[in-house]
């Protein structure tokens, strides 16, 4: 699903800043894999270009068998539509849309009508035990709550990976466990799912940790061997 062949990326904002150096990684289909580093190890980095969000120097990075290099603008958003769905530790959610709106918001880039969007918006709250709050804004709902319907906005559109940085930084542990059971459900219906975490618990309830150390990785574990 995912290869990485000897993936470079340097920032030149000042000083030159080589901040991922020659990673080569497979991630197969239905994996759910942690990453984890310390503060610019070069996790959020990674997981940018993975997202198409970033563009990566030197190397190669296929994605379903796609090689993911020198896209147009259009063609990048196509595959993140398509492709990928985000989950981010801030929610990102639009403050002046409701539960329902931000879930729907994908299908509406997709041309999908607002009638049947919003159906199938409601279907994935009800999936998140949020039914009762479609019609509440962001600023009414609590973190788990905020969090639960960046997820149904990331499985909407029925992409191949989700990622999802730091999904758990801004919750209390009791939620973060409810979250990350979410994505663990996610995961066994088959959908590919990498965590950049920071938390020892998060990552145990993958299946395979990623330890980066200044751009490089430093070793992949199984987890439970």
């Amino acid at each position: 699903m995912i290869k990485l062949e000897h993936i470079n990326k340097t920032y030149y904002s000042g000083a030159p800043l080589h901040v991922l150096k020659g990673i080569d990684l497979n991630i197969e289909k239905g994996e759910m894999v942690s990453i984890m580093g310390a503060s610019g190890s070069g996790k959020s980095t990674l997981l940018n270009i993975l997202g198409i969000l970033d563009i990566y120097d030197t190397g190669n990075y296929y994605l379903n068998n796609v090689l993911i290099k020198d896209l147009s603008e259009k063609k990048a958003a196509t595959f993140r539509n398509t492709m990928i769905g985000f989950i981010f530790q801030s929610f990102n959610l639009i403050g002046f849309k409701n539960a329902m709106e931000n879930v729907a918001l994908p299908l509406y880039y997709q041309g999908v009508g607002r009638r049947k969007r919003n159906l199938i918006a409601m279907e994935y709250l009800d999936q998140m035990g949020l039914k009762d709050w479609s019609r509440h804004l962001p600023n009414e709902l609590s973190g788990g709550q905020k969090q639960r319907v960046a997820i149904a906005r990331a499985l909407i559109a029925k992409p191949q990976v989700i990622l999802a940085d730091e999904p758990t930084g801004a919750l209390d542990s009791k939620t973060s466990e409810e979250v990350i059971q979410i994505l663990r459900d996610v995961n066994k219906e088959g959908m590919t799912t990498l965590i950049v975490t920071h938390e020892h618990s998060v990552a145990q309830a993958t299946d395979k940790i990623i330890h980066l150390k200044d751009g490089v990785i430093e070793n992949i574990a199984t987890v439970g061997e």
